[in-house]
Formats: C-alpha cells, sequence, structure tokens
C-alpha cells in the first residue's frame, strides 16, 4: 500500500483528462506500440504477462509521447524563440524530432557520458547538442542559464505537465487493448512515465496495483515514496543511464504519492540478465532502462500469480558498442520462487 499523503487534498497537475487530449494530438503521429506476449514467461511467472513495447515508438521510447504533445501546445512567438531540455538521451531525440516535425528549433544539454548513439541520433534530428560533464556541472543549473540567454522555453524531461499527460498514453493504449489488469509495471527515472501510466490505471482499471521499479543504485524515488520527503541521488552508477535523475520532480512527487501503489528496486545484475533474456526470448531489443519493470516480474522482486500484469518496456536505445560491457555485468541468475519483499495483495 502507499504511504499516507497529504497529495490527495491538494490539487494534481495532470487528470485523465490530460491524458485523454494529449492522445488526441498524439494521433497520427506516435506510433501505437505492439503488445508482446510469452508463454515462456507466463509458465515463469503463473501469470498472464503483457509487454507494452515503447522501444518500437518513434525515437526508440515513451518519450516522443510528451515531448510532441508539449511541444504542439507552444504559442506561436514560443515556437519562433525555440525550446531547450536537459537529457541523458531519449527525452533528447523525442524533443529533436518533435521538433523537426513541429518546425521549432530545438537545443539539448546533454552529459558527455551519454550513449553515443543517443548524442548521434540527437543530432539527426536537427537538435544543438551542448554537453556537460556529470562530475562538474548542475544540469538545471546549465539548463536555466543557456534557456534564460537565449530566450528558449525550458521542457523539463519529466516534471511538466504535458509531459506527463504524453507519457500516461503509452498504458492507456495497453489497458484499451488488453483490458483490466491487477498489476502494472513502470519504470522509474524522474517519475514522467510513472505518474502518468498511473493516472491512466486508475480511470481505466478500477484496483490495478501500479509499481514503480528503479535500480538499487539509484533509489531516490524509494525512498522518496516511503519517507514521503523528496530524496536526491548524485550522479548514479547504474547501466540504466534513463534513470540516473537527481530526484522526482515537484509535479511528479505528489502525483506518484497519490496514484502508485509500491516502489521497488532492482539490481545490476538482475537488469543485464532481463536485457539479455528480453533479446532471447521475446527477440526485442531493449535497453537498461527499459528492461526495469521486466526486471522486477522477471527476477522475482514482484509476484503475483493467477494474476493479468502489464509490464512497460520503456526504451531501446542500445549503443552496441557497450553491450559486451552489458553483458559482463550478468551474475548467476537466482533461484525463481524465492522468499519476495512484495507479495502482491490485492485488497
Amino acid at each position: 500500500m502507499a504511504p499516507e499523503s497529504n497529495a490527495a487534498a491538494e490539487i494534481l497537475p495532470v487528470t485523465y483528462a490530460d491524458i485523454v487530449a494529449a492522445a488526441t494530438r498524439l494521433a497520427g503521429q506516435a506510433h501505437r506500440t505492439p503488445v508482446l506476449t510469452s508463454t515462456t514467461v507466463n509458465q515463469r511467472t503463473r501469470s498472464q504477462v503483457f509487454f507494452k513495447c515503447e522501444n518500437f515508438q518513434r525515437t526508440g521510447s515513451f518519450k516522443f509521447r510528451g515531448a510532441y504533445n508539449a511541444l504542439s501546445q507552444l504559442s506561436a512567438e514560443e515556437r519562433h524563440r525555440g525550446v531547450l531540455t536537459l537529457s541523458s538521451g531519449n527525452h533528447a531525440q523525442a524533443i529533436a524530432l518533435a521538433g523537426r516535425l513541429l518546425k521549432i528549433p530545438t537545443t539539448i544539454v546533454m552529459p558527455d557520458d551519454a550513449p553515443e548513439v543517443k548524442q548521434e541520433a540527437t543530432r539527426g534530428y536537427g537538435a544543438e547538442v551542448i554537453l556537460f560533464n556529470r562530475l562538474t556541472t548542475v544540469r538545471e543549473e546549465l539548463a536555466r542559464t543557456v534557456a534564460q540567454e537565449r530566450g528558449l522555453t525550458l521542457i523539463h524531461p519529466y516534471d511538466h505537465p504535458q509531459v506527463i499527460a504524453g507519457q500516461g498514453t503509452a498504458a492507456k493504449e495497453l489497458l484499451e487493448e488488453v483490458g483490466p489488469l491487477d498489476l502494472l509495471l513502470v519504470c522509474c527515472g524522474g517519475g514522467g512515465l510513472l505518474s502518468g501510466s498511473a493516472i491512466a490505471a486508475e480511470a481505466l482499471a478500477a484496483g490495478c496495483k501500479v509499481i514503480g521499479v528503479e535500480p538499487k543504485r539509484a533509489d531516490d524515488a524509494t525512498r522518496s515514496f516511503y519517507s514521503k520527503t523528496l530524496q536526491t541521488v548524485h550522479n548514479p552508477d547504474t547501466i540504466a543511464d534513463g534513470a540516473r535523475t537527481p530526484s522526482l520532480g515537484q509535479l511528479t512527487f505528489p502525483l506518484i504519492l497519490h496514484y502508485v501503489s509500491d516502489m521497488v528496486t532492482v539490481s545490476e545484475a538482475a537488469i543485464a540478465r532481463t536485457v539479455a533474456f528480453l533479446w532471447e526470448r521475446l527477440k526485442i531489443v531493449v535497453e537498461p532502462t527499459g528492461a526495469l519493470a521486466a526486471a522486477a516480474l522477471l527476477e522475482g522482486v514482484v509476484t503475483l500469480p493467477d494474476a493479468r500484469i502489464g509490464v512497460l518496456i520503456s526504451g531501446g536505445n542500445v549503443d552496441v558498442k557497450q553491450i559486451s560491457k552489458l553483458l559482463a555485468k550478468i551474475g548467476k541468475p537466482p533461484k525463481w520462487q524465492v522468499k519476495q519483499p512484495w507479495a502482491g495483495e490485492l485488497s
């Protein structure tokens, strides 16, 4: 159960109506991504599992949804001046492509250790990329400074109401296609996808529990969830680069407290094993961050036998030159059916 919170008494910044409006704007622009199933996974988990594959989304991740939804609502003056965002890669690509489609100039503040495949793709979509060193620069401060100096509109990668609403359309599509779920697992970095998905789940699947998943090495959201105080993490050393965000946002934090049922974490080895499993058994390319939700299920961190479970695969932007390093992190797999920290109460 979610910790008690005052969030329910507040006016929350995003509603299901916002997600419905976002879906209308995205019609014909975003892909309606496939939902995959696996007999092997169903047998292993003793559940019926549905994988919503946002690795097949434009730019290779769910981020295109929020980026296009946000940029499409800018004024003519804001479009003319251009936008700026900060991102390790997936939101960067999404903003760059959305900007190209809408004829809006885009500037991206990106860490210099971001995967080369993401840097190159962002430039390929026409964005200007400003690199920075994670160890010496606070990216939020750099982004604000550049935006102010150039008169650009800052589109935050997750703490933006229209970005959150756009991300929620992924879960909306999943639930419309497969029907009500008992459980929905979603990765968590800054919380945009998690909060948007949880809003959609409450509207479309009453009783569905939504659980956020993040790396153990970047567990700020989990600590925030249980302490009810916003926690931070500095440049965590995790292969899930999309989850290296310093904290949840001022918008996503109260939404998560209000709508999300639980938060769990997974190890680096678990993430790597899950990436390999999804490549080998589902035959899909998934990046480490994109595999977080699946890792919680396949590694037995979360179990709910005889249930209908949705898993959001958030992205597939893998730097192939780093595959050997990724696979080297695979440790000995745990025995299945070990004691789990989350047992899946539906009451």
